[in-house]
C-alpha cells in the first residue's frame, strides 16, 4: 500500500511515522518551502505522549518539554480557586508534556528523514486536487517553484493539511466558512523566573472579558534554574453569537492592542504586565473553528487533525487529538492490507463522534460559566474560595475536562498498543 500525506505538521509528520512502522510506503508533501515552526507552546496530553512514547520518541520528550504536576485556575486577581494533578499525578502511566510546539515539529521531522529517508518530505509542494476510482487515486501537484505540474498515484490520500484544508474542501464542497466566537488571542514565549512550583498551568480571568494561560515548556530551561514561558492571553471583543471570522486568522500582534486589559493583573506569584511586556514577538489569532463534520473518509481519501476536526485551543485538544487520529488511521489500514476504503471507513467510526463531541464541548467549557460566575460574585477577589463557589459548581470544572481531554484513566493504562510492525 502506497500513502500520500498532505501536511508536514504534527498530525501529518506522526502519520507518516505511524505508516511507516506498519509496513505502508509513505510519502508526505508541504506547501511551505521552508518547514518554520510556530514558536508558540502545546500540551500533549497523556493519551498522545503514549502514543508518541509507542514510536520511540519518549526519551526525546522527556529531554525537551516540561511535565505539568497540575493545571490551576485564578480569578484575575490571582486567587486561586480550583487546581488539579495532571498526568502521571493524574494516574497515567505516561505523563503530560508542556512544549514547545516547534521543537515538537522537529522531533517529529528527524524522525520521519531517519526511517523514511530524506526525500520523505517534500516542501514547496502545493496539492491542488484528487481523483479516485477503485484502483487507486490520482493526487494533482504543483512544484512552487518552478510551476510543474505532476500527477501523484497512491492507494490512500490523507489530507493533514490544516485548518483551511484543500483535500477537505472538495471532499465538501459549498462548507459554509469559519465560525468565529468574537475572542482575539495573543500568544508569545519569554524567559522568565519560575512561577509557583515551576510545573503548574496557570489559567487566570474569565473567557468572557480578558483570560490569560502561562505555562513553562522547556526542560532545559528548567534544568538551568530559569523558565521559558508560554503565554496565551484571550479578550471578548464582541458579543456572542458572531459566526462571520475576519479575514486574517493569524498576524504579527502589537502589545498596545491588547496590554491595557491586563495593566493592573500583578499577583504575588506573576507579574502579568512584565510578563507580557517582555515578549520579543507576539501572534495574534483569530479563536475560530468549523461545524463537525458528518464525514471525513470517501472511498480511498481521508482527513485527520485540524484538517478535519478545527477546534477551539481549550483543553490541550488540538496537537493531541491529531496525533490519535494519525496512530488509529496507521491501526486500521494496517488491519486491512488489501482494503484501504475499508480501512478509512474504520478509522472514520472510531474516531469521528468522539472527536465532533470534543469540538462542540470547546464551544461552552462548564469551567469557563464556573470562572465568570466568580468574577460576578467576587469583582474584587476573594479569601476563601468556598465562600463565593458550592462544592458542587468546583466539581464541574473537574468534570468538564474530564469530558472533553480525559478519558478514563484506567481504559488509557490497560488500552492494547495500536502500533503494528511490518
Amino acid at each position: 500500500m502506497d500513502a500520500l500525506v498532505v501536511g508536514a505538521g504534527i498530525g501529518g509528520l506522526t502519520v507518516a511515522l505511524s505508516l511507516h512502522e506498519a509496513g505502508i510506503r509513505t510519502q508526505v508533501v508541504e506547501a511551505a518551502t521552508r518547514l518554520r515552526p510556530v514558536s508558540v507552546g502545546i500540551n500533549l496530553l497523556p493519551h498522545a505522549v503514549r502514543e508518541l512514547t509507542e514510536l520511540g520518541l519518549g526519551e526525546e520528550l522527556a529531554a525537551t518539554g516540561v511535565t505539568p504536576a497540575a493545571m490551576a485556575h485564578f480569578d484575575r486577581h490571582g486567587g486561586r480557586i480550583w487546581a488539579e494533578p495532571r498526568g502521571v499525578a493524574q494516574g497515567y502511566r505516561w505523563p503530560q508534556y508542556s512544549i514547545h510546539r516547534g521543537e515538537l515539529q522537529l522531533i517529529l521531522l528527524d524522525a520521519v528523514r531517519a526511517r523514511l529517508g530524506a526525500d520523505a518530505v517534500r516542501t514547496g509542494t502545493a496539492f491542488e486536487s484528487f481523483e479516485q476510482d477503485d484502483a487507486g487515486v490520482r493526487a494533482r501537484l504543483r512544484d512552487r517553484a518552478t510551476g510543474a505540474v505532476e500527477t501523484a498515484r497512491c492507494d490512500v490520500l490523507i489530507g493533514a493539511d490544516g485548518f483551511r484544508s484543500t483535500v477537505r474542501a472538495q471532499l465538501h464542497p459549498g462548507e459554509s466558512g469559519p465560525l468565529w466566537n468574537g475572542v482575539r488571542l495573543w500568544r508569545g514565549m519569554t524567559e522568565g523566573e519560575p512561577f509557583l512550583d515551576d510545573r503548574t498551568i496557570a489559567v487566570a480571568g474569565s473567557n468572557t472579558a480578558a483570560k490569560l494561560v502561562v505555562y513553562p515548556i522547556s526542560r532545559r530551561a528548567q534544568d538551568e534554574g530559569r523558565a521559558l514561558l508560554n503565554w496565551s492571553a484571550e479578550v471578548k471583543l464582541v458579543d456572542e453569537g458572531i459566526t462571520e471570522a475576519p479575514d486574517v486568522e493569524t498576524r504579527e500582534g502589537r502589545l498596545e492592542d491588547f496590554l491595557p486589559y491586563f495593566a493592573d493583573w500583578r499577583f504575588d506569584w506573576l507579574d502579568v504586565p512584565a510578563l507580557l511586556s517582555s515578549t520579543e514577538r507576539i501572534l495574534e489569532h483569530t479563536m475560530i473553528d468549523r461545524d463537525p463534520l458528518p464525514f471525513w473518509s470517501q472511498g480511498r481519501v481521508t482527513l485527520l487533525g485540524d484538517a478535519a476536526h478545527p477546534m477551539y485551543p481549550i483543553g490541550s485538544n488540538g496537537g493531541s487529538q491529531a496525533i490519535l487520529d494519525a496512530r488509529v488511521l496507521a491501526h486500521e489500514l494496517a488491519q486491512r492490507p488489501g482494503d484501504p476504503a475499508g480501512g478509512l471507513a474504520a478509522y472514520d467510526k472510531a474516531r469521528r463522534e468522539p472527536v465532533n463531541a470534543i469540538v462542540l464541548a470547546c464551544r461552552d467549557m462548564p469551567a469557563d460559566r464556573v470562572l465568570h460566575t466568580v468574577s460576578e460574585r467576587a469583582p474584587d477577589g476573594f479569601e476563601r474560595i468556598e465562600d463565593v463557589l458550592s462544592a458542587e459548581e468546583l466539581a464541574t470544572i473537574s468534570n468538564a475536562y474530564r469530558q472533553t481531554s480525559f478519558s478514563d484513566v484506567d481504559a488509557l493504562n490497560n488500552r492494547p498498543s495500536l502500533s503494528v510492525r511490518r
